[in-house]
């Protein structure tokens, strides 16, 4: 352990030094051990995958600027890889930790990933991207909190706790993996986790008059959930990054990828009471619960756990447009959010992008613009790197819908430009609900709305004060736009968090490209790149500074 940390100290200084990092924001440095284990989630035994022998995995706490350091030793039987949802990865999309970027951690081997959390504060994930590796564990939340100077617009909680919910099955990785390459869909599934746990398995104790924030992430792999607190109203405070207008409900959709920031105070008589997740638009309704425990509580809890919305769209989109930035909050730096007046920029270009789930060779595939995904033999940020031929090709997917039922495989890759500000544009006409990721950058949730998107939408786009993030849901048959400066240089993963959709082709790479080859608009390929595919023995050759 101690050769480790020299090491790692080593390496740092040198990173400091070759890339440039301010030598005044502090590390912090982590060791895992990724290995197999025996969960019991829903009460059977399964293989999950833990880190430092903890399902879920350990939590990452930082502040903003600062440089994390984590040496991931992969004892599983298979390659392993690690994405930082959320975490936006300045001129450095060499530690994204998607396949398209980097090359998954060999068995028995490590890898270290240096993450500065470059202007960065809130609530935010990490998970295993390779395979289908989700299913089994291996996920853990991320908290990045604001430089003491900077003052926050709520005042400090009694408590902090982090809530990890979202669907499980109880079958493994390897037979769920297999329906899906046979070209079957999952079955529906077996219940509901809340930080690794199922029905009354977590206990969260707080002191009758305090208030305590609670981040809550999607961390599921099909299915939108309801979130609620038995008596407890919920006040909004932070969306992936952003600091909102405090809002008060009572209960939060949180779609598949998503993570919401709270506030809850315990002002209720001293007893236990159910914290309650349940699916949302689903046929039929899995429902767990979890524990808010007074301090001074002498009574379990009692009476009906509480009941989730009814009405499936409606009262889901009136929540999701009720979200909105606080303009004079200050963000990661000492000046309001709403200084960037983010809603005056024009865009240089629209792209729409329409999810559809065609078969192709007889196999259930998804797809974006009638294009399904797949893995190239390398991943495609050394590919671009060296210049290696054949991999893929910028363009490979259209910029905007190509009509019709039917798809085709090839691995997408879009080329956009380095400052360019665009407009996207998802566009639904599945009869289920769409979540959308993106790599490396924040964007603005201009509006969405039921039907046929068209430039006469426009007119409703909130143009003043709509939140930033990085993870947006489109109701059935319906549309989401977004406004997003691409303002960060390399290869990004623009995909679908439902991990059935991801694996089998929902997916492209956005190729964010700047001509001047500069350390000032990314990062050079790090020294310990893991190099794989038809990139395997090749050297590295420098960047101009």
């Amino acid at each position: 352990m101690r050769d480790c940390r020299v090491l790692c100290f080593f390496i740092a200084l040198v990173l400091v030094f070759v890339h440039g990092v301010n030598g005044e924001d502090p590390y912090r440095f982590f060791t895992w051990k990724v290995t197999y284990g025996d969960i019991y989630p829903l009460g059977v035994k399964q293989q999950g995958i833990l880190i430092n022998g903890q399902f879920p995995g350990p939590q990452i706490d930082a502040v903003t600027n600062e440089n994390l350091v984590i040496n991931v030793f992969n004892y599983l039987r298979e390659p392993f890889l690690i994405s930082w949802n959320g975490i936006q990865q300045r001129r450095n999309s060499w530690q994204d930790g998607m396949y398209g970027t980097n090359c998954p951690i060999r068995q028995g081997k490590n890898f270290t990933y240096f993450i500065q959390v470059k202007d960065q504060i809130g609530s935010y994930f990490y998970f295993p991207s390779f395979g289908f590796q989700k299913a089994a564990g291996g996920f853990g939340g991320i908290r990045i909190w604001s430089r003491p100077k900077i003052p926050v617009p709520f005042p400090s909680p009694a408590g902090d706790f982090t809530i990890l919910a979202g669907d499980w099955y109880k079958t493994n990785q390897y037979i769920l993996r297999r329906l899906l390459d046979s070209g079957r869909n999952l079955p529906f599934p077996d219940g509901l986790l809340i930080n690794g746990r199922g029905w009354n398995g977590y206990t969260f104790t707080v002191d009758q008059g305090k208030t305590y924030r609670l981040r809550i992430s999607n961390v599921g792999l099909t299915t939108s959930i309801n979130f609620r607190i038995q008596g407890h109203k919920m006040k909004l405070i932070e969306v992936e990054g952003s600091h909102t207008l405090q809002n008060t409900y009572t209960s939060l959709d949180i779609h598949l990828g998503q993570t919401y920031s709270v506030l809850v105070t315990a002002d209720q008589p001293a007893q236990d009471y159910y914290i309650a997740v349940s699916t949302r638009f689903t046929a039929r309704v899995l429902t767990t619960t979890a524990i808010l425990h007074y301090s001074n509580s002498h009574n379990g809890v009692s009476g009906p756990i509480p009941v989730g919305p009814t009405t499936q769209i409606a009262s889901s989109l009136s929540q999701a447009r009720s979200i909105r930035w606080n303009l004079t909050a200050s963000g990661p730096r000492p000046n309001p959010q709403g200084s960037y007046h983010y809603g005056m920029i024009k865009t240089s270009r629209t792209i729409m992008l329409a999810n559809s789930a065609p078969y192709i060779n007889g196999k259930q595939r998804y797809a974006v613009n009638s294009v399904s995904y797949i893995p190239a033999d390398t991943p495609l940020k050394l590919a671009d790197y060296f210049n290696i031929q054949g991999v893929f090709s910028v363009g490979s997917i259209p910029s905007n819908p190509t009509g019709g039922n039917g798809g085709y495989l090839q691995t997408s890759v879009m080329g956009a430009n380095f400052r360019d500000y665009i407009e996207i544009v998802f566009q639904n006409w599945e009869d289920t609900v769409q979540s959308w990721h993106i790599d490396g950058h924040s964007f603005f949730v201009m509006g969405m709305d039921g039907g046929q998107w068209t430039p006469a939408s426009r007119a409703v786009y909130n143009l003043r004060d709509t939140v930033a993030r990085c993870t947006t849901q489109v109701y059935p048959r319906s549309w989401t736009a977004i406004y997003m400066a691409l303002d960060n240089v390399g290869m990004w993963n623009i995909r679908s968090e439902n991990w059935a959709r991801q694996y089998l082709g929902q997916q492209f790479y956005l190729r964010v490209y700047s001509p001047a080859n500069s350390w000032r608009d990314e990062y050079p390929i790090p020294k310990n790149a893991i190099l794989c595919g038809r990139a395997r023995g090749r050297h590295t050759r420098p960047f101009k500074k």
